[in-house]
């Protein structure tokens, strides 16, 4: 069973990754009204993934016989002035999100909760890989810097991206 604590922890993660997924939508929005196909398409499946990352805590408190209370989702920004700026943004929230995974190790560890711990690795794992997904699309878009082919090239390898659902089983 959940502490208080440590489930109050998880629902807030919870509308963190209900709030990714709104702002991932946001950047699909925009990059497709600004004919960026292939980056609309890039933060589709992004925010397909958040929506699962949700899914999967809403999950695991259920099965430790906890209760998920969902709150409202603040607003997000509709409007970025570059694919670089929506990139360097990405960058900026999934770093927020990988220090909210690691406050929530903490609690896990200072509460001896094994499960909990043992279910956030995925977490920490999945955090690594999505600044690091970040950081490479940054140093495309910085190197092609003002070419329109090079960046017509960036959004056109963004658009063959394609939704996996996550597993946590399959670690």
């Amino acid at each position: 069973m959940l502490s208080t604590k440590l489930q109050e922890a998880l629902n807030a993660q919870i509308n963190a990754e209900q709030w990714s997924a709104y702002l991932y939508l946001s950047m699909s929005l925009d990059a497709s009204v600004k004919g960026y196909k292939g980056i609309s398409n890039w933060f589709s499946i992004q925010y397909q993934e958040e929506q699962a990352h949700a899914q999967l805590f809403i999950d695991y408190i259920l099965s430790r016989g906890g209760r998920v209370t969902l709150a409202p989702i603040a607003a997000v920004p509709t409007e970025w002035a570059t694919p670089l700026d929506m990139f360097r943004e990405t960058l900026s929230h999934e770093q927020k999100v990988t220090s909210l995974i690691d406050n929530l190790c903490r609690l896990a560890a200072d509460e001896q909760d094994f499960a909990t711990s043992n279910q956030l690795i995925w977490f920490v794992n999945e955090q690594v890989e999505e600044e690091e997904n970040a950081r490479d699309i940054i140093d495309q878009l910085q190197m092609v810097s003002e070419s329109q082919m090079g960046l017509y090239m960036i959004d056109k390898e963004l658009g063959t991206r394609t939704y996996t659902a996550p597993s946590i089983a399959a670690q």
